[in-house]
């Protein structure tokens, strides 16, 4: 039976080699599990149990697994010493998980301290429409292996948010292309339909309109589908390879 730890920090990076100076291929927000496949006096090679992605994390002292009860429902959820409190002590961001451990009045105690609990749902909660609050990543940092509100990329932006609602995702645009058989025609594509170029992926919003964490504008933006396909084709020389709906 593989044994598990739990990421007890806000976000941890995910390097691709052990060094610091190796680039960020993904993240682990608080309350993500991994299996450890190795471990050095800095350095743990770990395999993340949400999607299997492997890297390297610096050697923390993170938490025995922890079984999560609920998760970060907004963009970024203030985290208190103790309820009723103004003032937060860092932020979880969005989909993010925790364990209730305790409930006082509009708050609810996790391991690390208080969040509000309209800023949380159960974790066994789901809707239909997975993309339904998408737009609160709008004007939100890119960056290349980022998966918060600090910063996101646009595998990431697709992944976090199906996570959300309990299915599985790949981390990386190559991955989640393939993952994702049922293919569209452009002409056909509707709201909630994923958009692939070689490296990257959008989200329709409706057929006219999608919103993808883009590096050229170095933020996540809501674009126009035509107006983004001539602009990838022009700047980047790409054109869509899959139009996928979920």
């Amino acid at each position: 039976m593989t044994k598990y730890l739990t990421n007890n920090f806000s976000i941890i990076n995910i390097h691709k080699n052990p060094s610091a100076k190796s680039e960020i291929v993904t993240q682990m927000n608080y309350g993500d599990s991994f299996s450890l496949k190795k471990k050095t006096k800095k350095w743990l090679k770990i395999k993340i149990k949400e999607d299997n992605y492997t890297g390297y994390v610096v050697n923390k002292n993170f938490s025995p697994y922890l079984k999560p009860s609920h998760k970060i429902a907004i963009l970024k959820a203030k985290v208190f010493k103790s309820p009723n409190e103004t003032n937060g002590i860092y932020k979880l961001t969005f989909g993010s998980k925790i364990k209730v451990l305790d409930k006082k009045a509009n708050f609810l105690k996790f391991e690390k301290g208080w969040v509000s609990s309209k800023d949380v749902k159960p974790l066994s909660y789901k809707e239909k429409n997975f993309f339904n609050k998408i737009n609160m990543f709008k004007n939100v940092k890119y960056k290349w292996g980022g998966k918060s509100f600090k910063g996101i990329d646009c595998s990431a932006l697709v992944q976090v948010f199906l996570n959300f609602h309990k299915k599985y995702c790949p981390r990386d645009s190559s991955d989640q292309v393939k993952y994702f058989r049922k293919n569209i025609k452009l002409k056909k594509i509707k709201k909630n339909d994923l958009i692939f170029w070689k490296g990257h992926v959008a989200i329709a919003l409706s057929n006219k309109k999608l919103i993808h964490a883009y590096g050229p504008m170095k933020k996540t933006v809501i674009m126009g589908i035509d107006q983004t396909i001539k602009r990838i084709k022009k700047t980047a020389n790409l054109k869509v390879i899959g139009i996928k709906r979920i």
